[in-house]
């Protein structure tokens, strides 16, 4: 038995000996390639693509195998970069929702929607009015003036000349819309029912009278807007009576506009990256030294609370941004609302 043994141990000893020779040379691999290579049984390498080894981002050198004469194949795999995220475009439309009569406190208590959508995206928490009664605020927001007036009169009474944004917009190649919950013919100047015409400030600009009865449109024309993606560069959507809060509660103001904001972030221009929303109220109750919740949604926005002293110019600044034409009036000195936020408007 010990005579049939002894050839198998002396074989079992060969074969350990020349796998414990094979251990050097592994190692002169791994110091020379920085691979490790040596795991397991000895095998022959298999030869895929160049010979080369790695010596910095996308070069290589020569390297020879350690344990024979010939040039020893290695593979190496190029690791790309962190994959680029492609740019989002550029803001070139905003889309301005009014709230009435309210105050900032009021408005986070009685509006979870809106107040919720801030803490989303964005919240102003220092945005002001710049006066009362509500017209000369909605002429703040679009011309950069309040040009004097001090009371809720009709166009009849109150002619303006010169430009607002919309018609900036216009000038500039772009496109401007006024959307009037309402309102039954395109920039009717007299209020009828639940429409306000104190509260759709483009009916005042006897200089774009035409553009604003061809651009300013009863709010059934928002709908296919936001379905198409042809929301215009400078916007407003003007609630009725009702869903301003003016007549009715900021509950059911919420929900109305809950039900809009939900159809815009559904759209394309929302989609794209391309659309701001900001929702403000026209001015407080008297009560709160003018400041209003005011909201900004971008799908860029995250968590952010912009504490600069903002109002109705700084809006009308933005909405001169989205324009690509000057900020009109007083909105020329006032605080960016795109640089806030960290935003590009064009």
């Amino acid at each position: 038995m010990a005579v049939l043994l002894q050839p198998v141990a002396e074989a079992e000893r060969a074969r350990l000996s020349a796998r414990r020779g094979l251990w050097p040379a592994c190692a002169a691999v791994v110091v020379a390639l920085g691979l490790a290579a040596c795991t397991g049984s000895p095998k022959q390498p298999s030869t895929v693509g160049s010979d080369s080894r790695v010596t910095g981002a996308g070069t290589t050198s020569p390297t020879t195998s350690a344990t024979a004469s010939t040039t020893t194949p290695i593979t190496t795999t190029s690791v790309p970069a962190t994959t680029a995220v492609p740019a989002r475009p550029r803001v070139d439309k905003v889309l301005v929702f009014v709230v009435e009569n309210h105050s900032e406190g009021q408005m986070s208590a009685q509006m979870p929607y809106a107040a919720g959508l801030g803490r989303r995206y964005a919240v102003a928490t220092a945005y002001t009015a710049v006066t009362h009664p509500s017209l000369p605020n909605y002429l703040a927001m679009v011309a950069g003036s309040t040009y004097g007036i001090r009371d809720d009169d009709g166009p009849a009474r109150h002619r303006l000349n010169g430009a607002s944004v919309f018609g900036l917009a216009l000038t500039q190649g772009r496109t401007a819309a006024v959307y009037a919950e309402g309102m039954a013919t395109h920039c009717q100047l007299a209020p009828a029912g639940r429409y306000a015409v104190k509260h759709n400030p483009w009916a005042y600009f006897v200089d774009e009278r035409a553009a604003c009865r061809r651009f300013d449109q009863p709010l059934t024309a928002l709908p296919a807007a936001i379905t198409a993606g042809t929301l215009p560069s400078v916007g407003m959507v003007v609630p009725d009576l009702c869903h301003d809060a003016h007549d009715c509660s900021l509950d059911r103001a919420d929900q109305w506009f809950a039900g809009w904001m939900r159809r815009v972030q559904a759209g394309p221009d929302w989609k794209a990256g391309r659309l701001l929303v900001v929702l403000t109220a026209d001015e407080d109750d008297h009560h709160a030294g003018n400041r209003v919740l005011t909201v900004l949604a971008h799908p860029d926005l995250h968590q952010q609370r912009v504490g600069a002293a903002l109002d109705h110019y700084a809006l009308a600044r933005l909405l001169a941004e989205a324009a690509g034409a000057p900020a009109p009036g007083k909105a020329k000195s006032s605080p960016s609302i795109s640089d806030a936020l960290g935003l590009r408007v064009r």
